[in-house]
């Protein structure tokens, strides 16, 4: 019996990262096509996707979307959770379940809603538009978790500023923020994943400037190439080290 824990846990992560690895190895696909057998190992074609202008600025408009639309959905849901944690309103239960309701709704609905409101106001589709969308389908997910992790502890410690004199902006900046540091940085950091990841608002809210999924698709419509590898390869490279980087600093430190 106790084989099967280490064969199990070596199959569980076989599965999650296999898909990967094979991204990885075809990257290097000295070849046209990212598939068995690997004829060689190159590296022309990351110089290809380093010198695409298209692609890299593809990059910086969903890191630009992923951090600005981030914040500002971690700021909502940060103000709405301690509004409705702290203070008793008359349908509470109502606004919480309005405030999560978007996590349930497929995001092609969201983003035909937020096309068709874009049209009646007589705006165009733009990265803006993008970066709303992805505020609206993240808000609730950082509502959530912050709105799980205040508890009785936090609710004390900011009766005790109040009762020392300090303001409800000084209360919530220096003592509920940093007690809820690690729930604000999971949402933060998931938050930035989903819009990272997120294919269907982007290609329904933008024209010319688009995010790099659209512009990976708009490669994939060409046929496979080594060269979508690579720049998943590079992506899977920089969340690697913005993981490695953070449990270095931020949580090292918060742990000791």
């Amino acid at each position: 019996m106790k084989i099967l824990a280490p064969l199990y846990m070596a199959a569980l992560y076989a599965f999650i990262f296999l898909p990967v690895i094979v991204l990885v190895v075809f990257s290097f696909q000295d070849g046209r096509l990212p598939v068995p057998p690997l004829k060689g190992v190159t590296l022309k074609w990351y110089a290809d996707v380093l010198s695409d202008r298209a692609l890299l600025s593809a990059l910086w408009n969903s890191l630009l979307v992923a951090i600005v639309s981030s914040a500002i959905a971690l700021t909502l849901g940060f103000l709405a959770a301690v509004a409705l944690a702290r203070t008793i309103l008359p349908g509470s239960a109502l606004i919480r379940g309005l405030l999560i309701a978007p996590m349930t709704v497929s995001y092609l609905i969201i983003a035909l809603g937020l096309m068709n409101l874009w049209r009646d106001l007589g705006l165009s589709v733009s990265l803006w538009a993008t970066g709303i969308g992805h505020v609206v389908i993240n808000l609730p997910l950082c509502f959530a978790i912050l709105y799980a992790a205040m508890g009785d502890q936090q609710r004390s410690a900011e009766r005790a500023a109040r009762d020392l004199g300090a303001s409800e902006p000084r209360v919530l900046w220096h003592v509920t923020a940093p007690m809820l540091l690690p729930s604000l940085l999971a949402a933060f950091f998931l938050s930035v994943t989903f819009s990272w990841d997120e294919f269907i608002i982007a290609f329904l809210l933008t024209r010319f400037d688009v995010t790099l999924p659209v512009e990976i698709w708009s490669l994939l419509k060409s046929g496979l190439s080594p060269k979508t590898n690579a720049v998943g390869a590079l992506v899977f490279l920089v969340s690697v080290a913005a993981v490695i980087i953070l449990e270095l600093t931020v949580f090292r430190k918060r742990r000791a």
